[in-house]
């Protein structure tokens, strides 16, 4: 009661005050005004009167802005509804004030408010009562009641409540993919899903290409152990292609870019998810399922896959190589038949600490096993010096490998929000580790001529093993200066250890094994990337700016213990240390922007950036496990550096219909690339060819590209998209023999078609010219499950192009049930069988043509089902102080949140 009254005179004193000096005065005058206020009411449907959560409440008010001289509304205080109740406390009592009320799916409600600062008449500073107490209590408690929001055109019925994303959503700096609007990739993996993006091709082996080079891999925007044939299609919500990244971004991958795939997570109230199975032509199923619960504070989600695959590919392979007289011939065929399965499951959860602070957790697991089992006829002619045929000799070879990988990873974040919209602060770290085992044992038998008698049996193992793990730290901060600056800035380090173990046995035909450890080998690898960078944004009209800078510093170091022949013909144990230091290194990054009338943006950006070597660039040893491909990395390889330019034009038509043109030019220094070399065999002392690495002097890659994205009616979509473009190699390797300067073009559509209310029909088509291979690539993850640890890269190769393919694919949806929950999907890949791998190769030993084919006219059919109930009332909590306790919290950012 005493504390009442004192209250009470408080306000009473203050409020007479207030009546000296009213909000009309003199800007800029001193006025202590309590904030002891408190506005709180309910958010409703107007039509159902249901409470709507996650609607975002602020208060603005009118205050002096001592930089324009000016009056303009600012925010004092907002909130995220829970149920669709909302409480604003500690307010000023006198302001001129208005509520803003804004949810996905509603139109916005704006609504001048003020306290009722009835003050009893006749009552001094020391005769206020407790009836006259109550009365001044009851006008800085306001209840605004119930708030009725109106739904918007484009709000779904019954339980949806969100906007539809396009399949595409282009912007100049980077473009958006949504999978969930693909529906040719569902039960496939992230290689399926690459095939339809935009500036992305994939070949028949899951090799992507983002503008012909081998792009960085990233999941939810930090690196990743996992390839792209790891993660099922139905966990990515949507890939991001940054063809140009700046100074923000991770600076490797300088000759194409960075994907990112974003996982599934949502934060709708309630409960949520999906239910999925699928089975292909050759009977393999998969299983899946998302779930997701939020509910006060806590936002819980978890993910699982299953999968089973067999894959078929045939091939032939014709060699001439003149490396060594006698000169031999050899035409391979081959057929490939690969069985497996993987599983993958992801859990986290958000806890919304409050309005402003977020803490997250996550965790992945993946396990899988492949068995690739390669049926090979070799017919080999030994010519004589005049091209003759002297001898021929008929291998029937068969390899049978058995590979296993397990993948662990764990996310946790921390993202605080500022009271000023877009001033945020926010930390995480991440780990991931990997290990995998796989046994290769190749059977050879060796006939004169085929149907003879046998001649002799040769067969190997090689048994491998390997651990990886990565380790990376950021932190990042934004501060919106003003209305049109920002600047941001952040730190990241990075960790990568990796080991990797080859033994390497002859069989006898008692199936004994004879270790031979001059093919063997243990390899164990340690890289650091440390950087930092500062960014700053502006603009000046319609003329915007962002300038940044990137700091990086890196080193690798690498242990080898390998064996090697003595001089009195005994072996003995080698071990060698590779290592390198590269001092800081400066990333600029400048982009500039101009829009004009009716649509239109202008474009020009510059980078710097840089490509690493990976694992097995550098790996120093042979790998023997295909004796007719040789392969082995190159320990001093430097890192190759790239400027690029690139000029885009963006225009934004009626009814969602936009074009983005773009012109690029990359020019690389050091360019990491492959070739063929002639070394001995350490067992035969034969001369063989192995492919490896070297830096050449220099590339250049340019091109144009358009990408169209057309609503033709209101039932027709079309995404299209062409790339012109061309590169050389310079080098004054002898060893290096570029091709000359070539041009190619590669071409995309991707055609959707709303057959009628619970039809959908999805085509798509590609196309590439005869192409030079790649003369670039990075260290970052591709999409092959090679069974050795982290990701290896295809790098450029100046000795070879690939000829003319494409291919059509096509998939069919049928939706029902209420707002069409459940669906069928029918896939048919490659339809017409016009895909393959038709490769032309050569080097100063050699010339080669391979054409494989992978899969054709392949059918999936796949069912879906959507469950949910978006009313957190279900939970009925108990504890509504708790509840109303959770939403209080000051600033917009909350939304952010949602």
């Amino acid at each position: 009661m005493k504390k009442l009254v004192i209250f009470s005179v408080v306000l009473f004193v203050n409020a007479s005050v207030f009546a000296q000096f009213p909000m009309g005065g003199k800007p800029g005058a001193s006025r202590q005004v309590p904030s002891i206020g408190h506005f709180y009411g309910k958010i409703v449907d107007a039509k159902t009167n249901k409470g709507i959560d996650g609607a975002s409440v602020q208060l603005l008010s009118n205050k002096f802005d001592t930089a324009t001289k000016k009056m303009k509304f600012v925010a004092i205080a907002g909130v995220i509804t829970n149920r669709g109740n909302f409480s604003l406390e500690n307010l000023p009592l006198v302001g001129n004030f208005r509520l803003m009320v804004s949810a996905i799916g509603y139109k916005q409600y704006e609504e001048k408010v003020a306290f009722d600062l009835k003050m009893p008449s006749g009552s001094g500073q020391q005769g206020m009562d407790m009836q006259q107490a109550q009365q001044a209590m009851s006008g800085i408690d306001k209840d605004l009641g119930n708030l009725k929001l109106e739904a918007t055109a484009e709000t779904l019925a019954e339980v949806t409540v969100s906007a539809s994303k396009p399949l595409v959503q282009l912007g100049v700096d980077k473009k958006i993919y949504n999978v969930e609007k693909d529906i040719a990739a569902q039960g496939g993996t992230g290689v399926d899903v690459m095939k339809n993006v935009p500036s992305v091709s994939v070949d028949i082996d899951g090799n992507v290409k983002l503008r012909n080079s081998t792009p960085t891999i990233f999941v939810d925007g930090l690196p990743t152990t996992l390839t792209l044939d790891q993660i099922p299609a139905d966990e990515i919500q949507s890939v991001e292609i940054i063809t140009n990244p700046g100074a923000k971004y991770d600076a490797s991958g300088g000759t194409s870019g960075i994907l990112n795939i974003i996982l599934k997570k949502n934060r709708k109230a309630g409960y949520n998810g999906d239910v999925r199975a699928g089975i292909d032509q050759r009977g393999k199923f998969n299983l899946g399922g998302d779930l997701n619960v939020k509910e006060g504070k806590v936002n819980i989600f978890a993910n699982a896959n299953y999968g089973q695959r067999k894959s078929i590919s045939t091939g032939t392979t014709d060699r001439y190589t003149y490396l060594s007289l006698p000169y031999n011939n050899l035409t391979q065929y081959d057929y490939n038949v690969s069985k497996g399965y993987f599983a993958f499951g992801r859990a986290g959860l958000d806890y919304f600490m409050d309005n402003r602070n977020t803490l997250s957790v996550s965790g992945v697991l993946v396990h899988g096993h492949f068995s690739p089992s390669i049926n090979s006829d070799l017919y080999v002619d030994t010519l004589d010096q005049s091209g003759g045929i002297a001898s021929s000799s008929y291998t029937q070879r068969l390899s049978n490998t058995s590979a296993t990988f397990r993948h662990g990873g764990g996310m946790l974040s921390f993202k605080h929000n500022f009271p000023k919209s877009g001033h945020e602060w926010t930390a995480n770290a991440n780990y991931n580790t990997g290990s995998n085992d796989n046994t290769n044992l190749i059977n050879s038998n060796i006939y004169n001529i085929k149907g003879g008698p046998l001649s002799y049996i040769y067969n190997q193992k090689q048994a491998g093993s390997g651990t990886n793990s990565f380790f990376t730290a950021q932190t990042d901060y934004a501060n919106p200066i003003t209305d049109k600056s920002k600047i941001e800035a952040g730190l990241r380090a990075a960790t990568r250890n990796i080991s990797s173990t080859s033994n390497f046995y002859i069989v006898d035909s008692a199936g004994n094994d004879y270790y031979q450890p001059l093919l063997s080998s243990v390899y164990k690898y340690k890289d650091a990337v440390y950087a930092g960078y500062v960014q700053y944004t502006s603009a000046i009209k319609n003329f915007g700016y962002v300038i940044g800078l990137r700091a990086e510093s890196s080193t690798y170091n690498g242990t080898t213990n390998y064996a090697v022949k003595e001089p009195n013909g005994s072996l003995g144990d080698t071990v060698g240390d590779f290592s390198n230091k590269y001092p800081i290194s400066l990333f600029p990054s400048v982009f500039l922007s101009q829009k004009f009338g009716g649509n239109q943006e202008l474009q020009l950006n510059y980078t710097r950036r840089i490509d690493r070597p990976s694992f097995f660039q550098l790996f120093p040893f042979t790998d023997y496990s295909d004796s007719l491909n040789l392969s082995r990395g190159n320990p001093d390889l430097k890192p190759q550096f790239t400027n690029s330019f690139e000029l885009s034009y963006q225009k934004e038509f009626p009814k969602n219909n936009t074009l983005i043109a773009s012109v690029y030019y990359k020019y690389t220094t050091d360019l990491i690339t492959r070739i063929q070399l002639s070394a001995k065999n350490p067992l035969s002392n034969a001369n063989v060819l192995v492919s490896t690495y070297t830096n050449a002097n220099s590339s250049f890659v340019g091109g144009f590209e358009l990408i169209s994205r057309n609503s033709i009616t209101k039932w027709w979509d079309l995404t299209s998209n062409i790339n012109i473009f061309t590169s050389k190699i310079n080098s004054n390797d002898s060893s290096v023999q570029a091709i000359g300067q070539t041009y190619s073009w590669f071409g995309k559509i991707n055609s959707t078609f709303k057959v009628s209310k619970h039809f959908i029909l999805q085509v798509t088509g590609d196309y590439t010219s005869k192409t030079v291979l790649p003369p670039g690539g990075s260290a970052g993850n591709t999409s092959n499950t090679s069974g050795r640890g982290f990701g290896s890269t295809v790098s450029g190769n100046a000795q070879g192009y690939s000829k003319p393919n494409g291919g059509i694919d096509a998939s069919l949806k049928y939706q029902f049930l209420k707002n069409n929950a459940a669906s069928f999907t029918l896939s048919v890949s490659d339809i017409f069988r016009t895909r393959a791998y038709d490769v032309y190769s050569y080097a100063s030993y050699f010339t080669q043509d391979a054409f494989r084919r992978r899969d054709p006219q392949f059918f999936r059919l796949q069912f879906n089902y959507r469950f949910g109930k978006f009313d957190a009332s279900l939970f009925k909590r108990k504890n509504t102080k708790g509840d109303m306790d959770s939403m209080q919290g000051g600033g917009m950012q909350g939304m952010q949140q949602q």
